[in-house]
């Protein structure tokens, strides 16, 4: 069985964190809000419990890992180097939406980084994550608390929809502020490089470290050969069931190209969603507003994109965004949701 508990976000019950420490010390499974999703956690030094994360998401063994620490000094027993420009980073961003990748120490399992020399480390700034984090006395490993490729959760019922009676316990501390996963930065590589875009953006980390170089895999898709580093680096992530297609361009002509393809899509007998980014008005059979600031839409994507589901439409048509500011990271998640099916108006 899977027990829900329900937290206070600024002041979680310490019984219930007590509770939830426990049974992440005994090797199970604990899901819990963070500032950006709710994580799928388990001890981090546990290889045993790290496997079941994999198990449980029917994720993929060479899609790493990012672990959760509440301290600096976590950070320096398992990293083997760290940088200026970690300290830099760790200094303005920590605790918060970022993560940083950096040679790891042979203390950490090979299986919680995929069998990389590297280990991807956050801060976050939640105080149920936190609490949880120090009360279980170890590092948590933690994915998005969904199954493998789907929206991630940001609501304790996203996770209860996915993983009824296959996790322990979810901490439910209501609605995650950014909506989208951390920031990851690549810091063992010179210039740094950004592996997946995020609340932190990429103007903030040119402005507090100088150039930060974008991967390819933040804007194109990536070959199945090629090692990820990160998390949402490698294979279709974030979809719902249906299909989906991005379609970008100058507002206008997104709304004129969205109205033919809705009648074109209706012609073959298919009910078609939308997901709006600009206030416009559609005649599909389900229109799910994600909001006008970018802020407004990277809070409701994944919770929009799981109602598209409900509303049981074959095929959704997405206005994208400009890749500014925080824009890269929602564009990036469109992108793969979406299998790379990118329409120019």
């Amino acid at each position: 069985m899977t027990q829900i508990c329900e937290v206070e976000p600024q002041n979680p019950s310490i019984e219930i964190i007590r509770r939830a420490a426990r049974i992440i010390r005994m090797g199970g499974l604990v899901a819990f809000p963070t500032e950006t999703v709710y994580g799928l956690g388990a001890d981090a030094m546990n290889a045993t419990a790290v496997r079941k994360i994999f198990a449980v998401k029917e994720r993929p063994l060479d899609n790493p890992l990012i672990v959760h620490v509440a301290d600096e000094g976590s950070i320096k027993k398992l990293a083997a180097n760290i940088p200026d420009e970690a300290k830099i980073l760790i200094e303005k961003f920590f605790p918060g939406p970022i993560t940083i990748v950096l040679e790891k120490k042979p203390v950490v399992p090979d299986v919680t980084t995929a069998n990389l020399p590297t280990v991807a480390l956050r801060m976050p700034n939640n105080k149920v994550a936190l609490s949880l984090i120090e009360e279980s006395g170890t590092p948590i490993a933690a994915p998005s608390a969904n199954k493998a490729g789907r929206p991630s959760p940001t609501k304790a019922q996203h996770v209860l929809e996915d993983f009824k009676g296959e996790v322990d316990l979810i901490l439910d501390g209501g609605p995650t502020t950014f909506g989208l996963e951390s920031t990851v930065v690549d810091l063992t590589v010179n210039p740094p490089q950004l592996l997946r875009p995020g609340a932190v953006t990429l103007e903030m980390l040119n402005d507090a470290i100088g150039q930060v170089q974008v991967h390819p895999s933040v804007k194109l898709e990536m070959s199945s050969e090629d090692l990820a580093k990160s998390p949402g680096m490698k294979y279709r992530h974030y979809a719902p069931r249906a299909e989906l297609v991005v379609v970008t361009g100058r507002d206008e002509d997104v709304a004129k190209k969205i109205r033919e393809m809705i009648n074109m899509f209706r012609s073959k007998g298919l009910r078609v969603g939308v997901a709006s980014t600009t206030g416009m008005e559609y005649s599909a059979d389900y229109v799910e507003k994600l909001g006008r600031t970018k802020l407004e839409i990277a809070s409701r994507l994944y919770d929009g994109l799981r109602r598209f589901d409900e509303a049981e439409v074959d095929i959704i048509i997405a206005e994208g965004v400009d890749e500014c500011g925080l824009g890269l990271a929602i564009m990036n998640r469109l992108k793969k949701a979406s299998d790379y099916r990118v329409v120019r108006a």
